[in-house]
């Protein structure tokens, strides 16, 4: 005999009461196993190619592993001492911590410029809200061959346009004083929409009351921006400095693709350099160790930066 057969024999013996509460409970084991047989799929997935990458880059990093498969030695805590006294990997962080810098600024106070005249009220909101919007659906080499053309020292429209005004052209890509700022101005242009209209949401958001009291006191325009507007957007503002900062310090396609062999000292983000010590240099080991390195990094400057932003929102 069964213990599923014993077990119901035990509640039709033990009355309806027992058989009424028994039935709730069965069906919330159904519920439960349906629920985990959808999940199932995506814990699959989640384990295959997030968590396991996770764990067997940290393996990578304590090994000599190469790309072209040799090596693959535990070396111990070689690659870490390597990385924490190598200059170049130590550049390429001071240079993606000024890339964020010099992107997160204009990128936030644009995006909020670019929201406020929409919501004034301009003519034609859909196409301002749809020009405003659109570079952010394109892809990254479709940006870069765009950009790439606009710097053209030779062709370039922009060097185009500075010679009518009797302006030298700068070789905006190749030289490394402006190289840098080129890429700024490019992601600029590519990722804003995307705060703009984070920005415009919170914007319909505020209540039109607050304004017409305000309004009735008195205040001006100027007066309601800083005393209403500025002060509701805080949180919208703390999101959009946490998404902006995390995404600059990962910045990747834009330098890749428009430097492409150019790519100096003065403008090698982290990203590119553990590409080129993982893909050019074919040392795995090595760069795994640089990207939980770099890993670490970022999480102490989010939670610095969520800390500090979080202060100022209350």
């Amino acid at each position: 005999m069964t213990t599923s057969t014993v077990s119901n024999r035990a509640v039709a013996s033990a009355g309806p009461a027992a058989r009424k509460a028994a039935g709730p409970a069965r069906n919330r084991r159904r519920s439960t196993l349906t629920g985990y047989a959808f999940m199932a799929p995506f814990l699959v997935f989640f384990l295959l190619f997030l968590i396991w990458p996770v764990v067997h880059g940290v393996y990578l990093s304590f090994t000599n592993q190469s790309l072209t498969g040799s090596g693959g030695q535990i070396i111990g805590f070689s690659n870490y001492l390597e990385a924490f006294t190598d200059s170049q990997m130590w550049g390429a962080i001071l240079n993606t911590l000024w890339f964020t810098l010099l992107s997160t600024v204009p990128l936030v106070l644009i995006a909020l410029a670019m929201a406020l005249l929409v919501q004034m009220g301009l003519p034609a909101q859909w196409l301002w809200r749809l020009s405003f919007f659109m570079p952010f659906l394109l892809a990254s080499t479709v940006v870069s061959l765009i950009w790439a053309w606009l710097f053209n020292p030779s062709l370039g429209l922009i060097n185009s346009f500075l010679a009518t005004f009797g302006i030298e052209g700068v070789a905006w890509l190749q030289d490394p004083r402006w190289s840098m700022v080129s890429i700024v101005i490019a992601t600029v242009w590519w990722t804003v929409g995307f705060n703009f209209l984070l920005y415009l949401a919170a914007l319909q958001n505020i209540p039109d009351q607050q304004y017409e009291a305000a309004a009735l006191d008195g205040a001006g325009k100027w007066r309601q921006l800083f005393s209403i507007t500025i002060p509701q957007l805080a949180p919208t503002t703390v999101l959009i400095l946490i998404l902006q900062v995390l995404a600059s310090l990962k910045v990747f396609d834009q330098i890749y693709q428009l430097l492409n062999q150019a790519i100096t000292p003065s403008t090698r983000s982290a990203v590119v350099y553990i590409f080129e010590t993982g893909f050019t240099g074919y040392r795995f080991g090595y760069s795994s160790a640089i990207s939980y390195i770099f890993f670490a990094l970022i999480i102490i400057v989010s939670l610095v930066q969520l800390r500090a932003t979080s202060r100022k929102s209350l």
